[in-house]
């Protein structure tokens, strides 16, 4: 059968028009299959900086825009008895980042937790939790990094969908050389995580 296609504008910060947005789209197709968790923004900066605005705008967005959708979804998947739910998460969510990246890593490091969590409640039960942990792929958000550990957009996307797609757990992605750099991250002093990644 052909999937169908169905679009809404949502801002995801405005949390009271995310389960209402959700629930159309969920009338309009019939029911939700996945659910692909992935507004974000990279907009921080340095703490004590006096740019506490761009923090929270990021939190907001990455972690309370992310809350707000993970629970629309998850009354729809609850009422259907299946689903799949998928949070795009990061590699910066392994460990605290520095500078304008702190912020960003704390977000996707609570919404990493929340999957981790989302994961044990829904263990051996038909709705199941992936978190997906990119790397630096060549997107609109990481064209400004320089580093030779960035991968080409579409090799970027073929292992988004790879992981998608298997539903997996936790994939790190491209998971060369994202793999071992999150174990790395996890487990490594700071001292030598502080060059990674």
């Amino acid at each position: 059968a052909a999937a169908q296609v169905a679009v809404a504008e949502l801002d995801v910060a405005d949390t009271d028009a995310v389960p209402v947005v959700f629930g159309k789209l969920r009338d309009e197709l019939g029911g939700l299959d996945r659910v692909i968790v992935n507004a974000g923004l990279g907009k921080g900066a340095p703490m004590g900086t006096g740019k506490a605005h761009a923090n929270i705008e990021t939190v907001q967005t990455n972690l309370i825009g992310a809350i707000a959708q993970i629970d629309a979804a998850l009354e729809i998947f609850r009422e259907q008895n299946h689903g799949h739910l998928v949070l795009i998460s990061s590699i910066a969510g392994v460990r605290g980042q520095p500078k304008a990246q702190t912020a960003y890593s704390a977000s996707k490091a609570g919404l990493t937790a929340i999957g981790e969590g989302l994961q044990t409640e829904f263990a051996g039960k038909p709705i199941k939790v992936s978190v997906i942990a990119p790397g630096y792929i060549n997107t609109a958000i990481n064209r400004s990094v320089k580093t030779k550990l960035k991968a080409d957009l579409d090799s970027g996307v073929n292992a988004l969908v790879k992981a998608i797609d298997n539903e997996k757990q936790w994939a790190p992605v491209p998971t060369w050389p994202w793999l071992p750099i999150a174990a790395a991250l996890r487990h490594l002093p700071q001292s030598v995580t502080r060059h990674l990644g």
